[in-house]
């Protein structure tokens, strides 16, 4: 699955709400949804630059929807191709490595950051606002993506 628009981002993105965010590990009022919010604000408040970074807090739980029971890995590597021509090679690059467990080599500061919000944002009782307020962050994302796209 490729994700053609925006919008279609978004409705995938609201479809997390109920998902389990890890069904395995029983947890409890956190579901997908809830979980990328919370990822991508405390993101946005550790590095309010760096909106590539923040969108792929928010997109990096995905696969569990699109492939659901396939392992934190696999579902990684369906999420990164998911978002790969929308939001850019960067954001399908972060999602892609933010589950692996040193099979890419050492992580970079932004995997890094990636995998503390995350981690973070299971048990932080933060607001982290409502879907909607990210809609234009991720026109941004795809607008700059679509224009790296057609210089190449």
């Amino acid at each position: 699955m490729e994700l053609r628009g925006v919008e279609e981002l978004m409705d995938l993105l609201y479809a997390c709400r109920g998902a389990a965010l890890t069904p395995d590990r029983g947890d409890r009022g956190a579901d997908l949804h809830d979980h990328a919010l919370r990822t991508a604000a405390l993101l946005r408040r550790r590095r309010p630059a760096d909106k590539e970074l923040q969108v792929a807090g928010l997109v990096h739980g995905l696969g569990r929807l699109l492939r659901p029971g396939a392992g934190i890995e696999r579902g990684a590597d369906r999420a990164a191709a998911a978002v790969r021509a929308l939001l850019g090679d960067r954001v399908a690059r972060l999602v892609r490595a933010y589950p692996a467990n040193g099979n890419d080599g050492p992580a970079d500061d932004d995997v890094q950051s990636l995998r503390q919000a995350s981690e973070e944002a299971r048990t932080a009782g933060l607001d982290a606002g409502v879907l909607e307020d990210w809609r234009t962050v991720l026109e941004l994302v795809a607008a700059g993506s679509a224009r790296l796209g057609a210089v190449d």
